[in-house]
């Protein structure tokens, strides 16, 4: 850290000193800051921390406590490793319910099993509250302190409301984008956008961020998409997502698309999930408007979406996870997934199609790390987040450097991306205050949610285990035919070792 920097944080510890009413000392540990001016990150060995309220105020490249607040509490992180939050920007957390039951599931089962139009017949708003705050902890445990949720629940004003709620009353830092689609009930866009505009007026949180999903850019009438891009323009929206998932899925909502519309170069940030087969003008139109995509590794590999050309717009991408029932929750695994997806990818092409061996890595551990943190800030349109910087918000994690899988480490950020686990986490801070201490979520009455929790997903799964499969024969719902996948053969002999399902 500069000399001048220091001196300003100096000064900021007492002037925010003054007006703080808590502030804590993270001491004594490795910490990846980031410096705004270079772009890189700046490892600080043996260095200090200082929160006050919900910033960090300062930076010290010793584990002195000299000169902080007289009441700061101070938080002993020798031997760890302190990072700032994972920044998840695609999730779905009102389907946590359905837990393991999608383990084989595709995109195709998906849509009529387990997306959004399956879940008004299975989900009470009482349901969907406790899974969507469940999902939440769930996230915050593993490191996750920024989430954008595509809230396609909204099939009436309860359902949407207990989304909403739920979002609210974890005091995570959540970015809700309420789901502006047709529904099969008489609560349609219309009605959404009044209750979208009742909810913004009636609510007051420091941490869930009203913002807008709409999927329809494609499909729906000209005059519906214009009203609701005239919507978020007017309402100050920060934040509208959408799916897009091209080819021969067909669901559209393209950059171009949403070019057309007039929302993607407006001062919305925009956040596009999947972008399966991203067409190069889409690219260049992220580009220029400096919106953002968001790859969710595992999801794309797990359903069958599959990844065209994301690798091409790294500089303009984030990660998330998507449907967290199915596979891992935590975007450390989404970051390590993609770094060997990239890796292996471009590796191919001088190995497989040259015969050529490669001079070197196609992409660095600190790419992955950028994707998880500071890439996620900047999609949601938030210089403070993903980054430890003076002034930006106080979202960190504190890694455990003598736990089994990290023993060892040189590399802080190596040591993260391809050895840690959501085992080794130790505390999570979000807004400057502890969500996880000491491996432990700090929630009042978290055994009384976990039981509220499991009555509402063993009822809604036997409910699901009753309803047969969707038999996946003919074509799909845009015409484009089922195709035969070959099944991998992990056993000897006549069986393949598929098994079945043990929902």
């Amino acid at each position: 850290m500069q000399l001048s920097n220091i001196v300003r944080a100096i000064l900021g510890v007492f002037y925010y000193g003054t007006l703080a009413t808590s502030s804590k000392l993270l001491s004594g540990g490795t910490i990846v800051a980031f410096d705004h001016d270079t772009g890189l990150f700046n490892i600080i060995r043996n260095g200090s921390l200082l929160i006050v309220q919900d910033r960090i105020t300062a930076i010290f490249d010793t584990a002195s406590s000299d000169g902080v607040p007289d009441d700061t509490e101070l938080v002993d992180c020798t031997n760890k490793i302190i990072t700032p939050g994972f920044i998840d920007t695609h999730r779905h957390g009102w389907q946590t319910v359905y837990k393991t039951l999608g383990s084989n599931t595709t995109l195709a089962e998906y849509a009529t099993r387990y997306g959004a139009a399956a879940g008004l017949k299975l989900f009470t708003p009482k349901d969907l509250y406790i899974s969507q705050l469940t999902g939440i902890y769930e996230a915050q445990a593993a490191g996750v302190t920024a989430i954008l949720d595509h809230a396609h629940h909204t099939w009436t004003r309860d359902h949407a409301e207990a989304g909403w709620q739920a979002s609210v009353d974890s005091g995570a830092r959540i970015f809700f984008a309420y789901g502006l689609q047709n529904t099969t009930t008489d609560f349609q866009v219309p009605q959404q956008m009044a209750h979208w505009s009742e909810l913004a007026k009636s609510t007051s949180t420091n941490l869930a961020t009203l913002c807008m999903a709409y999927d329809d850019f494609t499909d729906s009438p000209e005059s519906i998409t214009r009203t609701v891009v005239d919507f978020a323009k007017e309402n100050n929206v920060s934040v509208l997502t959408t799916h897009q998932v091209e080819g021969p899925w067909m669901f559209g909502n393209t950059p171009e698309d949403l070019y057309r519309s007039g929302i993607l170069n407006s001062s919305v940030s925009v956040v596009i999930s999947h972008s399966a087969f991203l067409t190069a003008r889409g690219a260049q139109l992220l580009r220029s408007t400096n919106q953002h995509i968001s790859i969710t590794a595992e999801s794309e590999m797990h359903y069958g979406h599959v990844h065209t050309t994301s690798h091409l717009i790294l500089d303009q991408a984030s990660l998330g996870v998507d449907t967290h029932f199915t596979f891992s929750t935590d975007i450390l695994t989404q970051a390590r997934i993609w770094l060997q997806r990239v890796r292996e990818r471009l590796y191919s092409h001088t190995v497989a199609d040259r015969w050529e061996i490669p001079d070197g890595n196609p992409m660095s551990v600190n790419q992955a790390f950028l994707l998880a943190t500071r890439q996620g800030g900047l999609a949601l349109g938030r210089e403070d987040l993903g980054v430890i910087a003076p002034d930006a918000k106080a979202d960190i994690v504190v890694w455990d450097g003598r736990s089994p899988a990290l023993l060892g480490w040189a590399d802080p950020i190596a040591a993260v991306i391809l050895h840690a686990s959501v085992g080794d986490i130790d505390h999570v801070l979000v807004d400057g205050e502890f969500v996880k201490r000491d491996k432990k979520l700090v929630i009042d009455g978290y055994e009384g949610i976990q039981d509220r929790f499991l009555e509402a997903a063993g009822r809604i799964q036997a409910e699901l285990k009753e309803t047969p499969l969707p038999q996946l024969v003919g074509a799909f719902l845009t015409g484009y035919p089922y195709g035969t996948v070959e099944q991998a053969d992990v056993q000897r002999g006549d069986g393949t070792g598929y098994g079945p399902s043990y929902a």
